[in-house]
């Protein structure tokens, strides 16, 4: 798996659990599956980090974005 597409699924995966995870938590139920997701998300991440380490940054992370939607649609 190429780490930009590793990084990009990790984030999105990471944002999407997120009203899973409050929903859980107001209706006073363990977020197992949210819990899961949060893991593997950070899984993801971390190991597009280790890839390359230089490479993600706040300022970068658009163009991780761009680049793997533009492979995607290509």
């Amino acid at each position: 798996m190429n780490s930009d597409l590793a990084m990009v699924v990790g984030i999105v995966l990471a944002v999407l659990s997120i009203p899973s995870i409050l929903s859980a938590v107001t209706d006073r139920r363990s977020p197992r599956v949210s819990a899961i997701t949060i893991m593997i998300a950070g899984g993801l991440i971390v190991y597009a980090l280790r890839e390359n380490p230089g490479r993600y940054s706040f300022e970068n992370l658009p163009d991780v974005f761009v680049s793997v939607a533009a492979n995607l649609l290509h």
